[in-house]
Order: structure tokens, then sequence, then C-alpha cells
């Protein structure tokens, strides 16, 4: 704690620092609620930057720089409609003016501030609350869509790019299974899932297709839109913000939207037991896709909607590849509470792809109808 507190002190808060608590649920890096005797800013985050994952995070920062101004400035000439506001959250500096700080074990700080009054939820309560999941998307999307992309660095080079992660994990499966250790008994559910990936190979290259072709373009995204990243003011119930922003890059917005949907539309999470329970939940796939398109049909085009059924199948699909390959290789990049943590995560995205393929022609009108 004292550690913790003499980091905290490192970025001028405005006030002494009286506690701080781990906060969040990320999987990627390790963040912490400061809180402050002060009149004025009573929170901020603080967080270390997994460098493992982001190699190089003095980038990230200079995007989060780059991007919030730009949202900053785009909302000083034009504010949000029907009285609505949105949150861009704010990098705090160092006493000497820097925007991360590195400890003597060579630990990547950084501190933002705290956005009060407003709560995130890991799962959608109710219509209301999908709709503000998807009208927050598509703001985000488009108070950044004008930003070129060339000022954007790709810090995740790969990230979203299924083919890639399937590239790795044949790597990673044909170790697995050349394995000593590899019993011919090994649980039903690795087989369920080495065959699962195996039937899906075909159409793993479909956005990355569409682009090649000239369909889909890239754009600024968000990376990692999930549910709990969307911030709903405590009182009105409106979104106000989208926060975790470190993979904010050049990419298909195609990644956003179903991420947002795969992330959405499982009443049961992420982090179920029952993963043969899982579904997909149309009518919240419904309400996130009106709020969503209630900003986002000024700037989406034909070809965009021809792609947003193969987008919310993939991105499922493609978050358990990446929990499996991580189960198969030893638990290397997300973190794990027990040594099956990333196959039970890999089997929740599965069987949410499955319930989502049962309901192609469902979806489909869906789109439609909410175009």
């Amino acid at each position: 704690m004292n550690n913790l507190i003499d980091i905290a002190n490192r970025f001028k808060p405005q006030g002494k620092v009286i506690d701080i608590q781990e906060f969040g649920h990320g999987n990627i890096n390790s963040t912490f609620l400061v809180i402050l005797d002060s009149p004025q800013e009573k929170h901020f985050i603080l967080q270390r930057i997994n460098t493992q994952v982001f190699r190089q995070p003095e980038l990230v920062m200079q995007n989060m720089s780059t991007f919030t101004q730009h949202v900053r400035d785009r909302l000083q000439r034009a504010p949000l409609g029907g009285g609505r506001r949105w949150e861009v959250p704010r990098v705090l500096l160092t006493q000497d003016a820097q925007d991360y700080w590195i400890d003597s074990k060579g630990s990547f700080w950084r501190a933002i501030s705290f956005i009060e009054a407003a709560q995130s939820f890991d799962t959608i309560k109710d219509s209301k609350h999908a709709r503000e999941v998807g009208y927050a998307l598509a703001t985000f999307h488009n108070l950044i869509g004008d930003l070129p992309i060339e000022k954007l660095v790709d810090t995740l080079e790969g990230f979203h790019i299924t083919s890639r992660y399937l590239q790795h994990y044949e790597k990673v499966e044909t170790l697995h299974v050349r394995s000593p250790q590899t019993s011919a008994n090994q649980p039903r559910e690795v087989e369920y899932c080495l065959q699962f990936v195996r039937d899906r190979k075909a159409w793993a290259h479909v956005l990355e297709n569409a682009q090649a072709k000239g369909h889909l373009r890239l754009r600024p995204i968000h990376g990692d839109p999930k549910v709990n990243n969307v911030m709903i003011d405590t009182t009105t119930g409106h979104a106000i913000s989208l926060i975790d922003l470190d993979t904010v890059k050049p990419g298909l917005v195609h990644y956003d939207i179903g991420d947002c949907l795969r992330s959405g539309c499982n009443p049961l999470g992420e982090e179920t037991e029952q993963w043969e329970m899982v579904r997909f939940d149309t009518d919240i796939c419904q309400s996130i896709l009106q709020g969503y398109l209630s900003v986002a049909k000024d700037f989406l085009t034909e070809n965009d909607y021809e792609y947003l059924y193969d987008a919310i199948r993939l991105i499922a699909f493609e978050l358990g590849l990446r929990f499996f390959t991580d189960y198969l290789e030893g638990n290397v990049y997300f973190k794990v509470k027990y040594p099956e943590h990333n196959l039970a995560r890999a089997l929740v995205q599965f069987k949410l792809t499955e319930s989502i393929e049962s309901q192609e022609a469902t979806i489909g009108n869906i789109i439609q109808a909410t175009r």
C-alpha cells in the first residue's frame, strides 16, 4: 500500500491520498482507484500497464493524447444534441510534466481522471441500458471518425485480425497434439474446442477479405467496447463515456460492433460457469443496434451493413479462439484465477458463437429493420 501511495503521489494529486483500492475486472492491466482528501477531484485511476501486451506503452499514451484532444475539440465546436453530455478521460501528468512514470522495477504507470456520478455494468440491465450502450459506441465512432488514421499508431499490430490469431493457434495446436503430455483421453471440453475451431477455419478471413476488396475501410476504432467500458450517468441513465482507451487504433468499425454485441447479448456474462446455457439474446441485440444506428446511420455505408452479421459471429469466435490458444499455451496472455480459466472462457465464447449461428436469419432481420 505504501508503495502504491508513493506512486500515486508522483502524479500531482490535488489533495492527500487517503486510500487505494483495486478497481475493475480487467484481464490485462492492473488498475487501482485512488481516493483523495480533496474538495475538487476526489478520485483518480492509477494503472500499471502490462508491457508484455503493450510493448511500446509510450505510444499508447501518444495515441491517447491525440484522440482525446481531437474529441474535446469536436465537442467544443459541436456539442451533442439533446443536452447530452460526453466525458473524455484526462491523462494526469507527473510532477515533471510527463504522462507516465516508470518505477525502479521497470513497471510503467499512468494516471487518468475518474468519471464521477457514473457507473458501469458487466451485463445489460434492460432495453434502455442496451440502447445507451449502442448509442455510446456510435457516439465514440462519430467523434473520432474524422481523425486521420495516420495520426494514430497501431499499438497492437494484428489485434482483431482473426486470421492472424488462427495462424498462431495452428502453431500452438500442433505443439499440443505432439506433446507427450497430451493424453488420448483429454477432457471432452478440449475436444469440443479443437473440433469447433476446425469446423470454422474457412471463414476466419471474411472481414479482412472484405477490406482487401475495398468493401470495408479502416477507421479509428475503440478496440474493446465491452458493456463494462460504457459509463452510465447515475441520475439520467444516459451513456456519458467509453473508457479503457488503450486499444484505440486504426481498424474496422465491425470489430467494435461485433465485440459490443458479443459482450452485451450474453446475459450470463463472460465468466459464467454454465457455458452450456450461454445464448445470444436477440432482443438485446435489437436494442443495442437501435441505439447504435440512431447515430451511426449517418456514417455507415451499404457495404458496412452487408458485413454486420459476419462481424457479430466472427468476433465471438475470435475471442474464444484467443482464450483457447492461451489455455493450450499455458496461460501466458490473459490473467487467470485457475489453470482451466481460459478454457472455461473459450467455451463461453464458442457456445455464444453457436447461438449466433443458429439465429442468423433473425439477426439479419433485426439489422434490416433497424437501418
